[in-house]
């Protein structure tokens, strides 16, 4: 167990390595949580805007079947 305790304490840096590694596990989880919710977001814009004007959508392929030429 006093492997563990010293694996903990770092060399007595602990104290600053430990909450450095929480602090930044937070933020990338702050970041995850934002990511996915403006996906979301984006995805619901996306559905309405497509939902209003459907003959947009088609653009895509009409261009992808012209040879993608101009």
């Amino acid at each position: 167990m006093s492997s563990f305790a010293s694996f903990l304490e770092m060399g007595g840096y602990g104290g600053f390595v430990w909450p450095a590694f929480a602090l930044t596990a937070a933020v990338l989880l702050a970041l995850l949580v934002d990511s996915l919710r403006r996906l979301k977001s984006g995805q619901r814009t996306l559905a309405r805007l497509e939902a209003v004007s459907p003959q947009r959508r088609s653009r895509g392929s009409a261009d992808a079947a012209a040879g993608g030429q101009a």
